[in-house]
């Protein structure tokens, strides 16, 4: 664990409201934010709230290097992925916070988006705590989202906002990834080093297996139910969306399906491909085991959470490679 981090000060965030917005601030809470941006409440002298994402090096627990060139699975920082992302996600409509300014670069803050404070709960409290009925209605909302999201298409792989790739096929990009995955977690974990020559030559099957195909419509990426808000009026409202793609429908059913369980089957959409399913699902698995290991390299504060994720992880790659 490295030293306590400087977080962004409160008066910053209070003078960039009143300039911007014209609000008189009179209180800022840090609430739980993600792994790349925090996430702040401020109280207005009316009792009113807004909220701020905030990304900076400070706020970005994932450890420093060189970057390759972004693809469409890098890392997604920054207000302006944010902003293209919900512009994207509403012409659809789809929910997400809306924004009410948004600014990058700025001194002693980075880039910042004001956004509607939503309070939720998340899905996931619902899931955990609420009603069966509200559950089942905001996932049928959910499911309808997720085929909103399916009428927008490109020919192209990549980030909204972004220049898409028009040579690599998500599937190429997937294995290519799975496979540097892979080598990351067996220089860190003797179980997967001795299951590693095994997989390897599974990915090549199950990549050879898939088909080509020429559209692709928007994907979150990372849509479990911490991820989406639910309004007052029940709806579902879509966060941490700076990573929106343009990418097949199957990875972010692969990875509905490990966050969702038994819930699944309500978002589940007739027409996914088997071999890609296939892929993807031992791809998901190798990133959960490479990303939070990453993680543990540093500072972020919640690791026994991490720990759980690699061995949930990791012990199903382990079952995949041995059956």
């Amino acid at each position: 664990m490295g030293p306590t981090r400087a977080r962004v000060p409160s008066h910053a965030l209070t003078r960039l409201a009143r300039r911007v917005l014209g609000l008189r601030v009179v209180g800022v809470e840090r609430l739980r934010g993600g792994t790349k941006k925090g996430v702040y409440r401020l109280v207005a002298a009316d009792s009113s709230t807004l909220v701020a994402y905030v990304w900076n090096t400070a706020e970005n627990y994932w450890p420093t290097g060189p970057e390759p060139e972004q693809g469409p699975l890098d890392h997604a920082d920054g207000a302006d992925l944010f902003e293209t992302a919900t512009r994207a996600l509403g012409s659809v409509g789809v929910r997400t916070p809306r924004v009410y300014w948004a600014g990058y670069g700025l001194a002693d803050l980075g880039d910042v988006a004001l956004v509607e404070d939503v309070r939720g709960p998340t899905l996931e409290d619902h899931m955990r705590h609420g009603s069966p009925t509200l559950v089942e209605g905001v996932l049928d909302r959910l499911g309808e989202a997720l085929t909103a999201m399916g009428t927008r298409r490109e020919p192209g792989v990549g980030k909204v906002g972004r220049p898409l790739d028009r040579e690599r096929s998500c599937a190429r990009v997937v294995v290519d990834r799975a496979r540097e995955d892979l080598a990351e977690g067996a220089r860190r974990r003797s179980e997967l080093a001795g299951v590693a020559s095994q997989v390897q030559v599974r990915l090549g099957a199950l990549f050879e297996a898939v088909g080509p195909r020429f559209e692709h419509g928007l994907v979150h990426g990372e849509l479990g139910p911490d991820h989406v808000l639910v309004d007052a009026g029940g709806e579902p409202v879509l966060i941490d969306v700076e990573g929106l793609m343009f990418f097949d429908a199957e990875w972010e059913h692969v990875f509905l399906r490990l966050r969702f369980g038994d819930r699944y089957p309500r978002l589940e959409r007739s027409g996914l491909d088997p071999a890609r399913l296939d892929l993807y699902t031992w791809a998901q698995h190798l990133s959960l085991v490479a990303g939070p290991l990453r993680l543990l390299d540093g500072d972020f504060p919640e690791r026994e959470v991490m720990e759980r994720i690699v061995e949930h992880h990791l012990g199903r790659v382990l079952a995949l490679a041995r059956g």
